[in-house]
């Protein structure tokens, strides 16, 4: 799992002209604005029941075991995981591949803020910010 954070880019699949074709979405500059959005960088922010450089909740943790495990892995990530920047990542990209297959930005945005089932006037506030630090 620890390529998970040297996986700077993942293929993401696009339908052109009936033919899928593959192409590589470099995640890092996202994961670094939502980093510098959620916390300011500080790996040991908390709000409430967020915690980390990403503001990551416990829902999430256990999100992220129950993928790992629909995957037969035998990794799993601890709340303390929230404070380490690489995990957190980690735990970013292990949702993408899960939750955002085609590796939409803006969802990937839009979701990390409001879940799966975000409203687009609810996010965004919070798209524009990180944006901004694209």
């Amino acid at each position: 799992m620890v390529c998970f954070v040297l996986m700077l880019s993942m293929p993401a699949v696009t339908l052109a002209g009936g033919k899928a074709k593959a192409r590589k979405v470099n995640w890092e500059p996202v994961m670094n604005a939502i980093i510098q959005v959620e916390s300011n960088g500080k790996a040991h922010a908390k709000n409430g029941n967020q915690c980390g450089p990403m503001q990551i909740t416990p829902i999430m943790v256990r999100e992220c075991n129950n993928i790992l495990k629909e995957r037969n892995s035998t990794k799993r990530y601890k709340m303390s995981d929230r404070f380490s920047v690489a995990k957190s990542k980690e735990m970013f990209l292990l949702i993408q591949s899960h939750h955002n297959p085609s590796n939409d930005v803006e969802h990937a945005i839009r979701s990390w803020n409001g879940g799966p089932n975000y409203s687009v006037k609810h996010t965004q506030r919070y798209y524009e910010k990180v944006k901004s630090f694209l």
